[in-house]
């Protein structure tokens, strides 16, 4: 039986920034277990990269910048939804990370659908989705 898996959805920047820092790691010899480690995650998330914006279908999924709003106090928040391992990669956008409770509370949720989910310290959470856009 053989796993498939996902694509990631990156930017050419996103790639770009990836590939830079694998290329760094090889080209110092980096021999640490932590260095080694980052080596093989960079390595499958290039083998696994989709480069360009994801289908502009609407749906809450990775590769999609997701703005949600909070029913406790009315506060947006907009992010992208996808590997942490693209902190930083793509500028300043914010990551989430689909297996994070926000992220498997709105998985596969269209504009105006309402999600809650527990926080990791107890707190019941309750919002909507404002849109779901491809990240360019």
């Amino acid at each position: 039986m053989s796993v498939v898996e996902e694509p990631i959805w990156l930017t050419q920047d996103a790639l770009r920034h990836l590939e830079e820092e694998l290329d760094a790691i090889v080209r110092e010899g980096a021999d640490d277990d932590q260095a080694q480690a980052r080596a093989i995650e960079l390595r499958g998330i290039i083998r696994r990269a989709q480069v360009g914006a994801r289908p502009d279908d609407g749906i809450v999924e990775p590769g999609m910048r997701v703005t949600v709003e909070f029913a406790a106090d009315g506060s947006h928040d907009t992010f992208l939804l996808g590997s942490r391992a693209l902190l930083g990669a793509d500028g300043d956008v914010a990551v989430y990370s689909p297996e994070s409770p926000l992220g498997q509370a709105i998985a596969g949720l269209l504009p105006g659908d309402r999600f809650e989910y527990r926080a990791p310290n107890g707190t019941a959470v309750a919002g909507a989705i404002v849109a779901a856009v491809p990240h360019a």
